[in-house]
């Protein structure tokens, strides 16, 4: 890979948006001084992953009175992690801070997690959830046990409770545009990375308008990602559950000759019939286990881009040009 050039622009904002109409107001108006007072030149990069309300038309309204706003406006809805992919590979700081639009996450602890790379030359700076005491219990506990999960087949590395709120570096950015991933899940991928990394805590807030975007099902989602996508756990899992299963029929088997021994053959229906459905359960586990894996080398040979670009506000009109056939070039790229 050769060399990046030094960017001009020291630090950029990178914050996924789908249908946050009612969120925009607020998150303009509480980042866009904090990012004035560092001093430094900056940009926020906007990613309308295809909303269906006005959050493009208000980003549009928005850059008229704040240059350093730069709006993508995605073809298509295409998911949380392919927006931030977009976002990371056209921004151009030397640092680069991914954010949510709901407030939750609050863009005031950027210029601590800024100061905190520059001061002890780190290349990624977490941001930590240290009271999460504004989500629901439910919440809570289905987050808990997914940070345990990914610590446990991930390893350590991982931070408990750091989810897409982080700073990178212009490096750790460059490396992870270099990954072949199709279905990216940067929680996982950026620990990977394995580059010098810090934390910066916070207290989680309340979404200051609209609703999650993220419902149960898109975190179960999330979580078979997340396993599927760094761990070969559920392969070994199944193995496990067939030797298991396999240990079953051979007791079941031996109660079968015991009791046709002694003549008790006939009253057996209830070993048999809870036989059958363990291990046709078993088969299921497995058979779904083993389909999630094909469906990632499926998606992997289709090789297909994470997503399209309708339009760039960095880029006049006059200047561009219809999308390549090549997924990894600068309008299209792999998620």
């Amino acid at each position: 890979m050769g060399e990046v050039a030094e960017p001009t622009t020291v630090l950029s904002v990178v914050v996924p948006m789908y249908n946050e109409e009612a969120a925009l107001p607020a998150l303009v108006c509480r980042l866009r001084p904090v990012l004035s007072d560092l001093g430094v030149a900056y940009e926020v990069v906007a990613v309308d992953d295809g909303s269906s309300d006005r959050t493009a038309e208000l980003l549009t309204a928005f850059r008229q009175g704040w240059p350093e706003l730069r709006v993508i406006t995605l073809r298509r809805n295409s998911g949380h992690q392919a927006a931030l992919t977009a976002g990371l590979d056209r921004a151009v700081g030397a640092y680069v801070v991914s954010l949510d639009a709901d407030l939750q996450d609050p863009p005031e602890k950027i210029p601590d997690m800024l100061a905190l790379a520059r001061a002890e030359g780190l290349d990624i700076v977490y941001g930590v959830r240290a009271d999460r005491s504004s989500d629901t219990r439910f919440k809570r506990w289905t987050a808990g046990g997914y940070y345990r999960l990914m610590r446990r087949l991930a390893g350590h590395s991982v931070p408990a409770q750091a989810g897409d709120f982080r700073l990178l570096s212009r490096a750790a950015v460059e490396a992870l545009k270099e990954l072949p991933h199709q279905q990216r899940v940067y929680r996982l991928l950026v620990p990977w990375l394995g580059f010098p990394s810090g934390e910066v805590t916070y207290e989680r807030a309340p979404r200051s308008a609209g609703t999650t975007k993220y419902p149960l099902s898109r975190m179960v989602r999330l979580t078979v990602d997340s396993v599927t996508g760094f761990s070969a756990a559920p392969l070994r899992l199944a193995t496990w559950l067939g030797t298991g299963a396999f240990l079953v029929c051979m007791a079941l088997l031996v109660y079968t000759l015991g009791a046709y021994a002694l003549g008790l053959t006939v009253p057996g229906w209830t070993s048999l019939f809870t036989g059958i459905v363990f291990i046709g359960a078993v088969q299921l586990i497995c058979l779904g286990l083993l389909g999630e894996y094909v469906a990632r080398i499926y998606t992997a040979v289709q090789n297909r881009p994470a997503y399209f670009v309708g339009h760039d506000s960095a880029v006049p009109r006059a200047d561009r040009v219809p999308a390549p056939a090549r997924p990894r070039e600068d309008v299209l790229t792999r998620e």
